[in-house]
């Protein structure tokens, strides 16, 4: 069984094809989710995420939306064993299809992205069905009818996606309003992006970086500045 100890709460990810990594743990992190009341979690797998933001955030409800049955079963365990249970909420359902009387002042979503050669092939197989049920377009048009008018959406992806998923989300009405791209070490490029989008945009944002380890492979000072809540 894969447990993960948090701070403040503790993670089983043994039945849920995306596992608890960096990517999640950076993204609930680094969202500004404190004046949020109502957070969605999209694709909220183990419910990493989902319990991250309610521990940072006392006041807000948050709900995770998971189409894999088998996760969306661990994730409410999940809950049930935080400090957080009566204000989070996993629902099993496809986002995209996905309609709650009420609409979300923060979203979040760590996509399921992944190469062919790091899964075994039964769960490569298993992973590009479910990725392919979501893609750019099919999270963009859930978060535009999911999210407030005022509300905020936010999403870890790979670098190279990067400029896509922004031109994407311009021409749907989505303006970028922070930036934070993410390097393992500091001689390396650049691995994956976190943006902020909103519908009126900014008239300007400066690009953040975070650099995850030091030059003897620690977690970096930044890196444990930013997660210090939730990593032992």
């Amino acid at each position: 069984m894969c447990m993960f100890r948090f701070k403040q709460f503790t993670i089983q990810d043994d039945r849920c094809a995306q596992k608890v990594g960096t990517d999640g743990v950076l993204l609930g992190s680094w969202a500004r989710v404190e004046e949020a009341r109502r957070i969605l979690d999209i694709g909220t797998g183990s419910g990493l995420i989902a319990l991250m933001v309610a521990q940072r955030n006392p006041q807000a409800r948050v709900t995770g939306v998971e189409i894999a049955s088998d996760a969306a079963l661990q994730a409410k365990e999940n809950v049930e064993q935080s400090p957080f249970s009566s204000r989070v909420d996993i629902q099993e359902a496809d986002v995209r299809d996905y309609s709650p009387l009420v609409q979300f002042d923060c979203i979040l979503c760590n996509p399921p992205f992944f190469t062919e050669d790091t899964l075994s092939p039964d769960g490569a197989r298993a992973l590009a069905r479910h990725a392919a049920m979501l893609d750019f377009d099919d999270l963009l048009e859930a978060v535009l009818r999911l999210l407030a008018d005022d509300g905020t959406f936010h999403v870890i992806l790979p670098m190279n996606a990067c400029n896509s998923f922004t031109d994407k989300a311009f021409i749907k009405g989505l303006f970028v309003i922070r930036k934070c791209q993410v390097r393992t070490v500091l001689r390396k490029s650049p691995k994956r992006v976190m943006l902020s989008f909103s519908r009126s945009g900014s008239p300007s944002f400066s690009t953040e970086e975070i650099v995850l380890q030091d030059a003897e492979g620690n977690r970096s000072e930044a890196y444990a500045e930013l997660t210090k809540d939730y990593y032992l």
